[in-house]
């Protein structure tokens, strides 16, 4: 392609300056989304849309659309000297015109390429990008007000995480996901009824492979078109708000997906991925690895995450796949990968980018969520830059997970054997700010349900899982808990049907339920469980060793002057009557859960309502009770305000 010099009857001055240019060039222009991709503007009294994509190997550019008939003559963009970006103003463009550039590479090829930085993008399988203008007006400056004071570490978390797509569908329609509008409403007033203090989204970013479940990004500014428009995203998020929710977002700085249209070889070259596959391909995934050596990609991604906590108003990002970014050798055999300038496996580059990220984010915008999946021992995760860690506010604690769950899958009858996989979280617990997650990875792909990971009949099952979540809520860290466990769905998540909302026609199931909604609302009324999260010294065993009868119990504190908790968990099917138990001070104690209600689906054999702690000293407690322990069950107690 070569374009003429020029087929607009008039030409209008760039709609990007030299400090534009700079800072992008740089990698530190923060806001460079309102300058590169398609803008609304109005220049010299003409209404239009000004057009700019960064293609530094291109030998030409050109914008296509529905607004020129696809003609690659119509509209050539003009390089901004050096660097590397291409720009244009095209009078005329209507607002939802679809459109790409045009990139003359220097082999000679011309591929049509959707807009990195499109606002909107088509329904897949359709893949151009559309011309987007924000209309939405926002309802939600108190909570925008509040989160910018915002300790997160020291406030009640407890998430839902949800695949907008399989959370509900229309019974009359089944294959078709709700809209972001339809599921406003009702997800919002289910998180609020639930006790839930956010939500977090699987990617609802563009993508267009349905079955990476968001994971696999093409769009890293616009939200997934099969729900609706970026204001219908907006509006969601603003619902959300209003009913005091907070909106966590999946997001993917780790790769992106290898379709043609998209970001692979974008100017002809390896622009946003590394040219060697050593480093530029995840042949686990069939994807490609950003080069977060390059200022520019560095900036887009920095942008892209941003955009989303500043325009779209999100509360949080979830960083995923972060260890597969942390390693040169991740998920790679000896000679598949190339070390660092010292001969190390780590990547210096992926680990600058995510102290940039993290510092930046927190700098700009105050009282948001940074949370890491990251499945190693990396040091230092959620720990400030400044003192080497990668700045993350919190990370997701996978050691947790797998010890737990390895050990709730065994009989009861073996569980003494596994005693200390339960407990040895707590030699770790303090290392980093946890967020203890039962995430969709543990229900997909054989893993079976959560439901169906626990032993026993069906009565014995979702007991364990009833205890499971008492004793997660109990133990130190935020919470999370993936859509459908809080019903103790049965079959494993499927991203293209819904839950299976009539189990909860099942007395079971529903009590698994009521036991959610009223652990967050325990959690949420209780300091102790949440405000010292990171302080061991706010966390006591009380019994950490009694492998023969699969019993644990331990101490919360909060700040002074308020309530400790107790929790103790009886993890056999058989009760335990008159189980001496210490506790930190004399008086009342009362039962603020007790799993094995019948409200939960429990018995209700082995309520303890009230008990007097008055009896010799225990557990290095300067007082005791004796409890009757439900079978299966997790018992809380707090002082009675009353005695």
């Amino acid at each position: 392609m070569t374009p003429p010099a020029k087929k607009q009857a008039v030409d209008f001055p760039p709609t990007l300056g030299e400090l534009d240019l700079h800072l992008a060039g740089e990698g530190r222009h923060e806001d460079i989304y309102e300058h590169l991709g398609a803008h609304v503007r109005t220049i010299d009294g003409v209404d239009g849309v000004a057009f700019a994509v960064w293609a530094p190997n291109a030998l030409a550019v050109a914008v296509v659309g529905s607004f020129n008939d696809w003609d690659q003559t119509a509209d050539p963009l003009r390089p901004l000297g050096g660097s590397g970006i291409w720009e244009r103003f095209v009078p005329g463009v209507p607002v939802g015109s679809t459109y790409k550039f045009a990139v003359a590479a220097a082999d000679g090829s011309v591929k049509l390429k959707a807009d990195p930085y499109a606002f909107q993008a088509q329904v897949p399988p359709l893949t151009d990008s559309v011309v987007a203008d924000p209309q939405h007006e926002w309802q939600d400056e108190a909570w925008m007000t509040r989160r910018a004071g915002l300790e997160q570490f020291r406030e009640p978390i407890s998430v839902y995480e949800v695949h907008l797509g399989s959370w509900r569908r229309d019974p009359d329609a089944p294959e078709t996901p709700l809209s972001f509008a339809q599921l406003a409403g009702e997800l919002a007033a289910y998180a609020v009824d639930m006790g839930f203090t956010h939500v977090e989204l699987l990617p609802v970013l563009a993508h267009p492979f349905s079955g990476s479940w968001g994971y696999q990004v093409s769009g890293y500014f616009a939200p997934d078109a099969r729900h609706g428009t970026p204001d219908d995203f907006r509006a969601l998020v603003d619902t959300l708000h209003q009913a005091g929710i907070g909106v966590i977002l999946d997001w993917v700085p780790a790769h992106f997906p290898k379709d043609d249209w998209a970001l692979a070889k974008f100017d002809g070259t390896a622009l946003y991925e590394h040219a060697d596959p050593r480093r530029g391909e995840h042949k686990d995934w069939g994807t490609l690895i950003f080069n977060t050596g390059r200022n520019e990609v560095k900036n887009f991604l920095l942008a892209s995450a941003l955009y989303w906590l500043r325009e779209m108003h999100v509360d949080g990002l979830r960083v995923d796949a972060v260890a597969s970014m942390l390693y040169l050798d991740y998920s790679r055999e000896p000679g598949e990968w190339v070390p660092n300038e010292h001969g190390g496996r780590e990547d210096l580059d992926a680990v600058a980018f995510l102290r940039q990220l993290n510092e930046t984010v927190y700098a700009r915008e105050p009282g948001v969520i940074s949370a890491a999946e990251e499945s190693t021992a990396w040091p230092g995760v959620s720990r400030p830059t400044h003192v080497g860690g990668l700045g993350f506010g919190f990370k997701w604690n996978m050691g947790w997970m797998h010890d737990t769950l390895n050990y709730f899958q065994q009989d009861p009858i073996n569980r003494r054997y596994h005693h200390h996989a339960l407990t040895f979280s707590l030699m770790y617990a303090f290392s980093e700010n946890f967020i203890l997650p039962l995430s969709h990875d543990e229900g997909v792909q054989g893993k079976g349900s959560i439901l169906t990971k626990m032993p026993g009949d069906r009565w014995q099952q979702l007991a364990n899982v009833r205890a499971l979540y008492a004793y997660m809520w109990a133990h130190p860290g935020k919470k999370l808990l993936f859509m459908g466990n809080e019903i103790a769905q049965e079959r494993e998540w499927a991203h293209e049907r819904s839950l299976d909302w009539h189990l909860l026609a099942d007395g079971g199931h529903a009590g698994v339920q009521a036991l959610v909604r009223e652990l967050n609302r325990v959690y949420r009324a209780t300091p102790a469980l949440w405000e010292r999260d990171e302080d061991a010294s706010a966390f006591r065993w009380l019994e950490a060793n009694d492998t023969e009868h699969n019993v644990v119990a331990f101490l919360r504190e909060g700040a002074a002057g308020t309530a400790p908790l107790v929790c103790v968990c009886n993890l056999s099917p058989v009760p335990r009557t008159d189980y001496r138990v210490g506790f930190p001070s004399p008086g009342t104690w009362r039962e603020v859960l007790n799993t094995d209600a019948a409200a939960f689906g429990g018995t209700d054999a082995f309520a303890n309502g009230t008990v007097r702690a008055d009896g010799q000293p225990w557990h290095e407690q300067p007082t005791s009770a004796a409890l009757d322990l439900p079978p299966l069950g997790v018992v809380w107690f707090s002082p009675d305000p009353a005695s």
